[in-house]
């Protein structure tokens, strides 16, 4: 299914996985955060390579009235409880991460897996990171991105300037669409 236009201003790359060891409350804060983006309009694009780990986000946005985008490469076959979720199929991994971030307005980063910090990353890099003006806000709940704020704190404020409205953190769940709102403000 081709990708439609994104409102302007309202798409949110977010990246998250509720695979392997670590907190188990990441499937709950992902359906938490899936409802609350969804409820303020905003359109999720996520990127599934092989496998979607972010499922409890989808579904939950998806049921809130959300706009849902999966970009995803062309062996995917998504869960049969995800029909008629739009699709944009692209199978080279690099492309799939530039296509993530161009449609993002912001990046969002929820407690997952390293692979999913990395993924963010990589996307937000490959559309110029800091220069680019697009945001990231991460969820540093029960701290899953200390290193990260402390590395801005260190480095990226050195070489990145408004570091701290490009790079924002937040510690709960509550508190994240205000600072998506705030960055999203900042960055216009």
């Amino acid at each position: 299914m081709a990708a439609s236009p994104a409102p302007a201003g309202r798409t949110l790359a977010v990246f998250a996985s509720d695979k392997g060891p670590g907190d188990p409350e990441r499937a709950p804060i992902m359906s938490q955060v899936g409802t609350i983006l969804a409820r303020h309009g905003m359109r999720i694009v996520c990127i599934a390579d092989e496998t979607l780990d972010t499922i409890p986000l989808v579904q939950a946005a998806r049921s809130a009235g959300g706009e849902v985008l999966l970009v995803a490469d062309e062996g995917f076959v998504p869960p049969a409880a995800l029909g008629g979720l739009a699709i944009e199929r692209i199978d080279d991994p690099e492309a799939r991460l530039r296509r993530v971030g161009d449609l993002a307005t912001c990046f969002v980063g929820l407690p997952g897996s390293l692979a999913s910090a990395a993924g963010l990353y990589r996307a937000w890099q490959r559309v110029g990171a800091g220069a680019s003006g697009k945001p990231v806000v991460l969820l540093n709940r029960n701290r899953a991105f200390e290193a990260m704020r402390g590395m801005a704190a260190d480095i990226l404020s050195h070489s990145v300037q408004h570091s701290d409205r490009i790079v924002v953190f937040t510690d709960n769940v509550e508190d994240l669409w205000n600072k998506v709102s705030w960055a999203l403000g900042v960055a216009r």
